[in-house]
């Protein structure tokens, strides 16, 4: 192929929202936080259970008939020109069950196209689509299942693909003491129709368990994800990293308990959601490994924190939240959610 690719392959780049593993994948924007409240925690996934459409789009087995006639518009300004975002529906069949649909897409912006002399031969553009449909049960006082069936749609210049997944999650949830947690198998599934004939790429598959607490006493909830629970060793060999002391000229030895904890926690994901007043909340989260591959040594910065909060105003929950994925730019993600039923609803005569 004669075509530049730099400037797309660098945006691309950014999508590792848990390093170099997603570059073993295609789809990776099925992996991108559509969900202002879920990014604001360093996270794409979160257990809680508190009615939150923009949170079942990535945890099926929060639908319920709590979400009956809800809609969830997202929208982020990613890295140069891209923009990603979701609109997402929950509806309840009283015979059948609770179901949510979801349109989540993202697109590139407009590229030169050009061969290795410099000749230019117009524009292309980019963009990826994923349409959800989602269902959710309790199985009992606590236990709670669901899951997500995705078509999967990519155009990438004059590169198609078509692809599907399925989405299965499992979650425990004691509302009296505010506990839950969810185990979430995400993206199974198979690459039908691929970009190049004959060149089947795998998806983003992971296994991934979350646990929230919300407490009774304090206005606080914290939440811990772990990822990738399939695949311990997240570390990649960086050629920018020098093995070397530039002093004395010896390798750089890494003990093997430091190797180890650095391994562990390159699957944590920590975030702490504060209520310091009805109908508003802050968040704050750190993503270890996002840190540990993002920052350079120069220059460390807050790379890997991010932070956000919400506001219910009127019938309207909105969030909105900052990630800092590098030095350079930060995405800003925006939610914004109600409910039909109470929004149309017609003011009772007196």
């Amino acid at each position: 192929m004669k075509k530049i690719y730099l400037y797309f392959v660098l945006i691309i780049s950014c999508f590792a929202t848990f390093g170099q593993t997603g570059g073993n994948n295609t789809y990776e924007f099925l992996n991108l936080p559509y969900s202002a409240r879920v990014a604001a925690l360093g996270t794409n996934f979160m257990a809680a259970n508190d009615k939150d459409l923009s949170l079942a789009i990535a945890n099926p087995s929060i639908i319920d008939e709590n979400l009956h006639n809800k809609i969830s518009l997202s929208f982020v300004d990613y890295f140069a020109d891209a923009n990603y975002g979701m609109a997402a529906y929950s509806h309840t069949f009283k015979k059948v069950g609770s179901f949510t649909t979801a349109l989540q897409f993202i697109t590139y912006g407009r590229f030169l196209q050009a061969d290795e002399t410099g000749q230019t031969y117009g524009n292309f553009t980019g963009s990826e689509y994923a349409l959800t449909l989602g269902w959710g049960r309790k199985l009992d006082k606590h236990f709670l299942m669901g899951a997500n069936l995705k078509m999967i749609y990519s155009q990438l210049e004059k590169y198609n693909s078509f692809g599907l997944a399925v989405d299965v999650a499992g979650s425990y949830y004691h509302e009296k003491t505010g506990f839950m947690a969810t185990v979430l198998f995400k993206n199974i599934g198979r690459q039908l129709d691929t970009y190049i004939p004959g060149n089947r790429e795998p998806l983003p598959f992971e296994i991934q368990l979350s646990l929230s607490q919300k407490f009774n006493t304090l206005p606080l909830r914290y939440n811990i994800v772990y990822n990738h629970i399939e695949k311990f060793n997240l570390t990649y060999s960086d050629p920018s990293k020098s093995t070397v002391d530039p002093i004395s000229g010896d390798t750089i030895r890494v003990g093997k308990f430091e190797q180890f904890t650095d391994k562990l926690m390159r699957h944590f994901v920590l975030g702490v959601e504060f209520y310091p007043v009805k109908r508003f909340y802050i968040s704050l989260g750190y993503n270890y490994q996002r840190r540990r591959e993002m920052r350079t040594d120069v220059k460390k910065g807050i790379v890997g924190f991010s932070f956000g909060f919400g506001v219910n105003v009127y019938k309207f929950r909105i969030s909105y939240a900052w990630a800092k994925y590098h030095l350079g730019a930060a995405p800003n993600t925006f939610t914004i959610s109600t409910n039909l039923t109470d929004l149309f609803a017609k003011k009772q005569a007196k």
